[in-house]
């Protein structure tokens, strides 16, 4: 039985929603890492005879700041990571199907996530085998 694909209209709306989202992706990537540039340089807790001169609180929040600046960083590395592979799903007609069920996934699911491999119960049942 053929594998039904979303029409080429459809692919061409959802590769241009993909690079639009790939372009705000790259976008929040430069300003998390200026402003991880902009919290490094030139502050004194980063230096460890800097760290004495601050109090331990704030060397601490500095801490807490510079690793959730990182922890976010790495989400939207592997978030672009995730839309780039969703683009050459669309080239390679694999896109908006199951990767368990191969069923298409409905297109509202696909539009809120376009990175998406399986359809929601297939994710479900996922889920509850993990």
């Amino acid at each position: 039985m053929p594998v039904k694909t979303y029409s080429k209209t459809k692919l061409k709306q959802f590769k241009k929603s993909i690079e639009a989202k790939l372009n705000n992706v790259v976008g929040e990537m430069n300003d998390l890492k200026e402003n991880l540039d902009t919290n490094t340089s030139g502050n004194s807790s980063m230096s460890q005879d800097g760290v004495y001169s601050v109090h331990m609180a704030d060397a601490g929040t500095d801490s807490y700041e510079r690793e959730k600046g990182f922890h976010f960083m790495n989400r939207e590395s592997d978030y672009y990571k995730y839309l780039t592979k969703a683009l050459g799903r669309i080239a390679d007609g694999s896109f908006g199907i199951c990767t368990i069920c191969d069923e298409l996934i409905p297109e509202e699911r696909m539009i809120e996530v376009p990175n998406a491999t399986k359809c929601v119960l297939c994710k479900e049942n996922d889920k509850l085998n993990i």
